[in-house]
């Protein structure tokens, strides 16, 4: 056991809030130890440290840089291979009750109540056995190009997850962030072809994006959209390059796009309403976003925000690990489809359980 993860088994004994990450194709796994278990939330957006960030609340609460121990450790590849098994739900929403939702939704969409609507359900799974080191060793084997976590708080919870979505980032006055919609299988072929339903919610995903950069940013540079591969799936993925008008506009460019329409909807208020009143469960963290606040925790340099959409991600609770998972809903969605797109995401985390 490493250095790293002997702080985490201290930690996790004294009920201690820790954040452990590796970021995509990154050599370095970064532990952030808080020295007290108290609950802080982020006030101006100004502070520094590791934000954990729910899907629907006014609080976003934060390990501050301040109160907190980093260690630091190069990843060890011998550490890093692990036989790809895939864990089986206990219990999970039917699909009935999903395809209903689905069905729901895209009646609510041709009756012009939203343009898009991005539904999710949660499954549950067997895991008496769950151990933070061995679970983050095979998120890095396993979704090299992923932003893999483990988050503990006792006020939170226990949460993990490998998600391929960049929220933003920014370094100084650049700013980053991608559009990332559609989902297909990985498999033989070497042409990947994208249908007109992916292709109009990836550029939904696009347009809501710049639509709320517009005001607080300059120099837009958007690519055109090509495949990126996650695990086990194919996504249609977007590049957004710009500059902001003000360092102080962090805050404002988060709350525009937060939550954003690849895991909300369009219009997202008409979106999160429907989601808030139809999933039949609360999202918690999922389908918010993680990562480091003005600060990054290799180099210590200031003015660097790197955040990630908390996708592709489970809450280990009671021996029991609850998975959640989405799909992006149009005019031209199949229930039947959906549910498999969301059967399809569920083996990111099963892979590693």
């Amino acid at each position: 056991m490493t250095d790293l993860f002997i702080k985490v088994k201290t930690h996790q004994e004294q009920q201690l809030p820790f954040a452990l990450f590796c970021k995509p194709d990154s050599d370095r796994i970064v532990g952030v130890f808080q020295k007290n278990d108290h609950l802080y939330f982020l006030e101006n957006f100004e502070e520094k440290g590791f934000v954990f960030a729910p899907f629907d609340a006014e609080e976003v609460p934060f390990i501050p840089l301040e109160h907190s121990d980093v260690y630091v450790e190069y990843v060890n590849e011998s550490n890093y291979f692990f036989e790809k098994t895939t864990a089986k739900a206990i219990s999970a929403v039917s699909n009935d009750f999903f395809e209903d939702l689905v069905a729901k939704a895209v009646d609510a969409i041709h009756r012009n109540k939203f343009s898009k609507v991005v539904l999710s359900r949660k499954e549950e799974i067997n895991n008496p056995d769950f151990d933070i080191e061995m679970t983050m060793n095979k998120m890095i084997s396993h979704y090299s190009d992923a932003f893999k976590y483990c988050f503990f708080h006792p006020k939170i919870g226990t949460w993990c997850g490998a998600t391929p979505e960049q929220f933003l980032n920014t370094n100084g006055n650049a700013l980053k962030t991608v559009a990332l919609a559609g989902t297909q299988l990985v498999t033989g072929s070497a042409t990947i072809i994208w249908n007109d339903k992916e292709k109009q919610e990836q550029q939904l995903v696009t347009d809501f994006i710049i639509d709320n950069l517009q005001d607080l940013v300059k120099e837009v540079t958007i690519s055109s959209p090509y495949s990126v591969k996650a695990g086990n799936l194919w996504h249609i993925k977007t590049d957004i390059l710009a500059r902001l008008k003000s360092k102080k506009s962090l805050k404002k460019i988060i709350v525009a796009l937060h939550p954003t329409s690849a895991v909300c909807g369009l219009p997202k208020q008409e979106a999160k309403r429907f989601i808030l009143e139809n999933e039949g469960y609360s999202r918690e963290y999922y389908s918010g976003f993680l990562g480091e606040l003005n600060i990054d925790f290799v180099t210590f340099k200031t003015l660097q925000t790197d955040l990630f959409v908390n996708l592709r991600c489970m809450k280990i609770l009671n021996n029991k690990a609850q998975l959640f998972i989405g799909c992006g809903i149009t005019k031209d969605s199949n229930p039947v489809d959906e549910y498999i797109e969301t059967v399809n995401k569920s083996m990111t985390m099963k892979k590693i359980l």
